[in-house]
């Protein structure tokens, strides 16, 4: 059976799987989590070879850390499995309740969005994520990773197939796609996919978005930025750029771009370039910015800035390189911000409460922080359990998506012989009552 097939077989389980009791998802996540503490040697063991070709490869070292499936991702696995055991059922909750007429009742109550496909490069650990949240979300799911952790992506959804069986779900809720060409195939099933969420790069998420008539929600690029204002905390506002930008570089929620208020660049841009420098870190930045720094006389182990032109701005690096300007205070820095922003995460360093307040109403992104880092930005520190990825449209779902993100809705009225022809004549009137 080709992957079309299989897909359309998933459509027509999927109200079976929409209807499953919290009880059984809650068990299948159990599961889950006992497969993988189980099947950690078998886990690592694949990983291994797959990290292995990816050296062999010439896979860049940032990319490669994003590929690795070891001790620590594996916890944060099975403790997202537990803490998304601990969430409410999204499916079932009633958003409103109306009487219209006598006898008449109207419902509006959350429901899956059916069958979503999700295509992921690299990271293995959103397989657990993506295939998690699917599951305690009631909807079916079409997974395709990336082929450099082929073996380990093998490994985890064998592991997680079987636990989602044990638990009594269909055995239509998960599919792999592992061959690339199935990607186009899975594109043009927009009769049978619901949703796409494609996570990856600008350029992967891009032509996901141009090759397909499913809707699609994601983020083509993820260009965060740190505003820091001339009445921050310089040791604070030093803290969370370096953690902004070092902590996981190659990820969507790494600041790329720091801005500074005018007042302080003088006296903070030195002490931020050596510290990034610490981290392996530099700065690429304006003209302005180079001659700042190089004014410090900072040691040798402080790269010099890189100048950089204002129509580099929008570049997501996804590595230890930082863009920087100065800027004349908040109203400018908003200004650059959602000029060449990709309205994902950006946040403000201040004490000023009046500037605070303007930079998070007028910043027009998914979301905004104060004096925190941008990697924040995350559906498990959320506390969503796991995250399927990040939007950064406007629509259903906006930021880390949870579980939240992966329901819809839908009315249920009833009536009691009610027929329209008696209101449109007169006969009788709605009485609207809330419930």
């Amino acid at each position: 059976m080709d992957i079309r097939q299989q897909i359309h077989e998933m459509k027509l389980s999927a109200p079976e799987m929409a209807a499953s009791s919290i009880v059984r998802r809650n068990r299948a996540l159990a599961l889950m989590a006992e497969a993988l503490e189980e099947n950690r040697e078998k886990i690592f063991s694949a990983n291994e070879r797959d990290m292995a070709a990816a050296q062999e490869a010439g896979v860049a070292p940032t990319v490669q850390k994003r590929l690795r499936y070891d001790e620590g991702k594996l916890a944060d696995g099975i403790e997202g499995l537990r803490q998304l055991q601990e969430l409410e059922d999204p499916v079932g909750r009633v958003l409103l309740a109306r009487e219209l007429d006598e006898g008449l009742v109207l419902k509006r109550i959350t429901c899956p969005i059916g069958v979503i496909g999700v295509i992921f490069e690299a990271r293995p650990d959103a397989l657990v994520q993506i295939s998690s949240l699917c599951i305690k979300s009631g909807n079916c799911a079409v997974l395709k990773g990336g082929r450099e952790t082929a073996n380990t992506n093998r490994v985890l959804f064998e592991l997680i197939r079987s636990a989602v069986a044990k638990a009594g779900l269909p055995d239509t809720a998960l599919l792999q796609a592992e061959l690339h060409s199935e990607i186009d195939e899975l594109l043009q099933c927009d009769e049978d996919v619901d949703l796409l969420i494609p996570r990856g790069s600008n350029e992967f998420v891009r032509y996901i978005m141009d090759h397909t008539r499913i809707p699609v929600m994601g983020h083509s690029a993820g260009v965060c930025h740190v505003y820091v204002d001339r009445d921050a905390d310089l040791d604070m506002a030093v803290r969370v750029v370096v953690d902004a930008k070092t902590q996981y570089p190659a990820v969507c929620n790494a600041a790329e771009t720091l801005l500074v208020d005018e007042p302080v660049a003088e006296e903070f841009l030195p002490r931020v370039a050596a510290a990034l420098a610490e981290r392996g870190a530099r700065l690429r930045g304006t003209q302005e910015v180079a001659d700042l720094v190089a004014a410090a006389n900072l040691s040798s182990d402080v790269p010099a800035v890189e100048v950089m032109a204002d129509d580099e701005f929008s570049r997501e690096y996804g590595d230890l390189v930082m863009g920087c300007k100065v800027v004349d205070g908040v109203k400018k820095a908003v200004s650059h911000i959602n000029r060449y922003g990709s309205h994902h995460t950006d946040a403000i360093v201040t004490r000023n409460g009046v500037s605070a307040e303007y930079f998070m109403q007028m910043v027009d992104s998914a979301g905004v922080y104060r004096n925190c880092s941008t990697r924040f930005a995350d559906g498990f520190r959320y506390g969503f359990g796991a995250e399927v990825g990040i939007s950064t449209g406007k629509l259903h779902a906006r930021g880390p998506v949870g579980l939240d993100g992966l329901v819809t809705y839908k009315y249920r009225l009833v009536g009691e012989g009610h027929v329209v022809a008696d209101y449109a004549s007169g006969e009788r009137e709605f009485r609207y009552r809330e419930l």
